[in-house]
């Protein structure tokens, strides 16, 4: 086997399953209060009937909150897009360019935590969209997220790939203070030839780094996952060592990392970036990628680097590695 080596009603907003019709019958010209930013992006304004969101095969999580749909970091390895399809959109240009807000999230989320039923299970914040994309800015959805969580007492473990997060180091603390709180800044390579290629939308990865030395600076539970490491663009063994030594010096109090999976309209999307913009990789992937993921010798050899670089930098501060 090849492989590489490591080098609905128009007076209001309408719901999901109103806009997925809409869609389906009439494509994007039929999105009634559709409007374009200077991002290039498309926003429409939704109401959500539910904001906890019951997960199955989550290994931390059983319930996820994502107040925005669709993400313009556009990261290409985003196992998210394969979402869109459920609203009758692409999972390639529509991910990035289309974006759903979800107006009533926090009202509705109020109300969940609210119930007697409600447990204060670990919920995740940014499992399927970031919620600290630029639109964030705008709306201050996430920062409302936060604040209920902190009212209700209720357990949260946040993945953002969003400097913005540092915004709202305030609520932060409070929420720390009377619950767990588990920060994740994805930073999955240092190096900006692998960024530019993989995602196009996002932060500088120096500047997230300063947004985790930020928040360890203001006491909160912040770490940082490497992933996912992208075969062919971010795995050169120097590429590892430059990143996890970037990790070490933002003071990050954990690292995750994994290789990249590849399933539904991700990888449909992926393949077609290959073929398109590096037809070099493409057979080599179609070989690698026979599955969702790749072979487990090949993950192996991957991890190993990670597990050397791991000893080399971040060994004298005993911090411990967390899987995915």
């Amino acid at each position: 086997m090849a492989t590489f080596p490591l080098l609905f009603d128009l007076g209001r907003s309408p719901t999901t399953r109103d806009v997925a019709r809409l869609v389906k019958d009439g494509g994007l010209e039929a999105l009634p209060d559709a409007r374009r930013r200077g991002d290039a992006a498309t926003y429409q304004e939704i109401r959500c009937r539910s904001a906890l969101n019951r997960v199955k095969g989550m290994p931390f999580f059983k319930w996820t909150l994502n107040p925005y749909r669709g993400c313009t970091h556009g990261c290409h390895y985003c196992f998210a897009r394969r979402y869109q399809s459920q609203l009758e959109l692409n999972a390639g240009d529509h991910f990035a360019s289309v974006i759903f807000v979800k107006t009533n999230f926090v009202e509705v989320l109020r109300r969940e935590l609210d119930k007697p039923s409600w447990t204060k299970e670990l919920v995740g914040f940014g499992t399927a969209t970031d919620p600290y994309q630029p639109i964030e800015g705008t709306y201050k959805l996430s920062r409302g997220v936060l604040e209920a969580l902190r009212d209700a007492a209720s357990p949260v473990g946040i993945v953002t790939k969003g400097p913005m997060i540092v915004r709202d180091i305030d609520v932060l603390q409070d929420l720390s203070k009377r619950t767990s709180c588990r920060i994740h800044i994805s930073v999955p390579t240092v190096d900006e030839e692998a960024w530019e290629q993989l995602e196009p939308g996002v932060a500088h990865p120096l500047q997230r780094l300063k947004a985790v030395r930020q928040l360890v600076d203001a006491g909160l539970d912040c770490g940082v996952l490497m992933a996912p490491i992208v075969p062919g663009f971010s795995t050169h063994p120097a590429k590892i060592e430059r990143t996890i030594k970037a990790i070490a010096d933002s003071g990050a109090r954990s690292v995750g990392a994994m290789v990249m999976h590849l399933q539904g309209g991700t990888r449909d999307h992926f393949m077609a970036l290959l073929a398109r913009e590096y037809p070099h990789l493409a057979d080599r992937y179609e070989h690698l990628y026979a599955g969702k993921y790749p072979p487990n010798n090949y993950t192996r050899q991957v991890d190993e680097v990670v597990s050397l670089m791991w000893a080399r930098y971040l060994a004298e501060r005993r911090p411990q590695p967390v899987g995915l």
